[in-house]
């Protein structure tokens, strides 16, 4: 018998005083059964720091050929390709080729901080991709907010992430391997 899925309803209030974009959004997460808590709430906080009417979870583990997150524009196109994990040099130029931006967010100390310098020269031809990392630690402290049904605040500016529930408050940075060049 399959497991299921289990979902995750997030009501978040944004502010991201860099692009001055204000937006209240109710979104409905669906944690694969192989995915933990860590990785959906980093696939959460990924889709926050780009929030945008047109920005959509994909089926992510569930299908090959398509990122965790993206942003199509009017004509199908993707605009805005997000990637999570430590993908191969392969995925990541199908991916650059495909979207006129991408967003890899890397985590993982042990596994990203050895896939990383091996990555690094390979994808630094690829001018429309950005490389963030997450320690481990503020990915546990992340993912101690998961709850079947959220209610979050956040605020984006120069860098910083707040993001709180009634509960914790805390203080993401990522540290960026690689700037894109848009």
């Amino acid at each position: 018998m399959a497991l299921k899925a289990t979902i995750h309803k997030a009501a978040i209030n944004i502010a991201d005083m860099d692009r001055n974009f204000f937006h209240d959004a109710s979104l409905t997460i669906a944690q694969h059964p192989s995915e933990t808590e860590q990785r959906m709430m980093l696939r959460l906080l990924a889709w926050i720091c780009h929030a945008d009417e047109r920005l959509f979870f994909t089926k992510g583990l569930s299908a090959d050929d398509e990122p965790e997150i993206w942003l199509k524009n009017d004509h199908n196109g993707i605009d805005l390709w997000i990637e999570l994990g430590l993908p191969d040099e392969k995925r990541l130029k199908k991916a650059c080729n495909q979207s006129s931006n991408v967003v890899l967010y890397a985590y993982g100390d042990r596994g990203a901080k050895v896939w990383w310098p091996q990555m690094k020269e390979k994808t630094s031809g690829l001018r429309n991709l950005s490389v963030r990392f997450i320690e481990d630690g503020l990915l546990m402290q992340l993912a101690s907010m998961a709850n079947r049904n959220m209610v979050l605040q956040a605020t984006l500016q120069e860098g910083t992430i707040w993001l709180s529930d009634a509960q914790t408050s805390l203080e993401i940075h990522f540290v960026d391997w690689q700037s894109s060049e848009r």
